[in-house]
C-alpha cells in the first residue's frame, strides 16, 4: 500500500469555549472536505470530542486545525490528541455529528 494510501485514525478532545460555537459543524464540513472520516460531538464535560480517520497528511491537517482554529466563534484553549496510528481498513463511512447522549462505538 502506498504511503498516501495508508489510513490512519486518533481520537481528539477540544477545550475552551467549543459548544454552541458551530465548532462540530465546522469540523465535518473541514473532514467530509479532505475525505477523512469519523465522528465528532458535544461532551457533558463542555467539551468537543472525536474520532479521526484518513491518510496521515489530511488526519494532520484536522488536527492542527482543531489545535489551533476551530470555527470562527470557537476559542480554543487546548486540544488532546490519542497516538496516531495506522489501521488496515476504514472503521466509518463517513464523517457524522453524534449526538452527546450517544456513547456507542460505530464499528
Amino acid at each position: 500500500m502506498q504511503m498516501d494510501e495508508q489510513i490512519f485514525t486518533c481520537g481528539f478532545e477540544v477545550f475552551g469555549e467549543v459548544q454552541g460555537v458551530k465548532l462540530r459543524r465546522a469540523t465535518r464540513s473541514l473532514a467530509l472536505s479532505n475525505g477523512v472520516r469519523g465522528w465528532v460531538m458535544n461532551t457533558d464535560r463542555g467539551t468537543v470530542q472525536g474520532e479521526l480517520e484518513g491518510t496521515l497528511p489530511k488526519v494532520n491537517e484536522l488536527k492542527f486545525w482543531l489545535l489551533c482554529f476551530g470555527s470562527e466563534r470557537a476559542i480554543i484553549e487546548r486540544a488532546e490528541f490519542t497516538p496516531t496510528k495506522e489501521i488496515p481498513v476504514h472503521n466509518f463511512d463517513d464523517f457524522t455529528i453524534r449526538c452527546h447522549s450517544y456513547q456507542l462505538e460505530d464499528h
